[in-house]
């Protein structure tokens, strides 16, 4: 099983070209060549592209879920889109882009969301279409375009760690639940140390690339395997992808964060160190934690 390639990005634009218009999916250049991205060093006149975004998070988040499904069957869970959890922040304005359920329906209790998926991706390398012949051609790599795709534009890394923050301060039944963000291409330098922060701290449990060779030219600098602490990891398999989510999905995690003085923490961990097993002692500490905040 494949993860984000050319041949993905192909199918994508093969298929949507069955139900829109060129013009809604490609730049038009001043020599009347259609473009996925302005190409680099295109000095000619410049439009904003919006419409292709709605087609391209339709597809991106359909072909996510069916790639989900096939690893989350051991657990009989299933893959749903545009969840909605009012009690964690995730309203009908605001859905979940992916969650895995213990039940398929779209209205969700907190109970039964094992894990919250934001999918950050887009299209990653330059195509060139012919509307005469049908023809579609790769031209390039992200380095060779104009445009910041998926996981590398800041905006969309902000909206990410956003949307999980107000979904860890809306109540504390999010504090069982895994959230990532998976995208298509690395991320930029400046993003290094946030994201391995933020997976230390539990806010994010990771973000991942599901794109094995962003660059044509894999000896580039930028193309990142991971983080000093894998707060952000490249998936370069399937294998790679199912053991991440077995993983999470495997293993009972707790989100905690707060400030105490440390003469506090101190009886609170005196107390919890009186139960008889480490998952005892985690459990009277985080339940301590709460009820003395």
């Amino acid at each position: 099983m494949s993860l984000w390639t050319k041949d993905v990005e192909r199918k994508f634009f093969q298929d949507t070209l069955n139900i829109t218009t060129p013009e809604k999916l490609f730049y038009i250049t001043q020599d009347g060549n259609f473009v996925a991205y302005w190409p680099k060093g295109y000095k000619g006149k410049k439009e904003t592209l919006q419409s292709r975004n709605a087609f391209i998070g339709n597809y991106t988040e359909k072909w996510t879920r069916e790639l989900l499904e096939k690893i989350i069957s051991p657990f009989n869970a299933f893959a749903v889109q545009g969840v909605v959890c009012e009690e964690i922040g995730l309203s009908k304005r605001s859905p979940a882009d992916i969650a895995i359920c213990k039940t398929k329906e779209v209205i969700q209790k907190a109970e039964n969301i094992l894990m919250l998926i934001e999918i950050k991706m887009s299209i990653v390398w330059n195509w060139k279409f012919d509307p005469q012949t049908r023809e579609l051609k790769c031209i390039g790599d992200y380095t060779t375009h104009q445009g910041n795709p998926g996981l590398l534009r800041s905006d969309t890394m902000l909206k990410a760690i956003g949307k999980s923050i107000n979904i860890r301060v809306s109540s504390l039944k999010s504090s069982h639940i895994p959230i990532i963000v998976l995208g298509n291409t690395p991320i930029t330098r400046t993003y290094y140390e946030k994201v391995d922060f933020l997976k230390k701290t539990g806010i994010i449990q990771g973000f991942y690339s599901l794109n094995p060779s962003p660059l044509d030219n894999p000896k580039r600098p930028n193309n990142i395997k991971a983080t000093p602490q894998k707060g952000f990891v490249r998936l370069d398999s399937f294998s790679e992808l199912r053991e991440e989510i077995t993983s999470l999905l495997s293993t009972d995690r707790e989100f905690f964060l707060g400030m105490k003085p440390k003469e506090e923490l101190g009886r609170l961990i005196e107390l919890a160190n009186r139960e008889p097993t480490y998952e005892k002692k985690a459990e009277k500490f985080l339940k301590l934690l709460r009820e003395n905040g």
